[in-house]
């Protein structure tokens, strides 16, 4: 498991870039989370919440309640414009971790 520090960092990014895709709910963000990085980060679905309402209130998600026949009330979550815009620019920020985090600790193979 990657430290709890470094995971709650990342947290916005994953959402959003997985909202990019589609609407989500947050069991379904939370489980895509954990089976794209193979079990490297889980999170606590109910501890997701927070986030993504946080999310919502900065303008970055929109949530909104579906039901359908045979399953509970879920509140499917979706990427607005400014959410593109601050992913796009999360991206690029932790590209830049990431390599200079890499030249500072010898991980790259130039």
């Amino acid at each position: 498991m990657l430290d709890s520090d470094m995971k709650r960092g990342s947290t916005e990014l994953l959402v959003l870039a997985l909202l990019e895709e589609r609407p989500r709910h947050g069991y379904e963000i939370g489980k895509l989370i954990e089976s794209r990085s193979s079990g490297q980060l889980t999170f606590s679905i109910p501890a997701l919440y927070p986030t993504l309402s946080r999310m919502e209130d900065r303008g970055w998600i929109e949530g909104r309640w579906l039901e359908r026949p045979g399953t509970r009330r879920r509140r499917f979550y979706s990427l607005t414009p400014g959410g593109r815009k601050v992913l796009a620019s999360q991206r690029r920020a932790w590209q830049a971790f990431v390599a200079a985090v890499a030249q500072v600790a010898g991980l790259s193979h130039a």
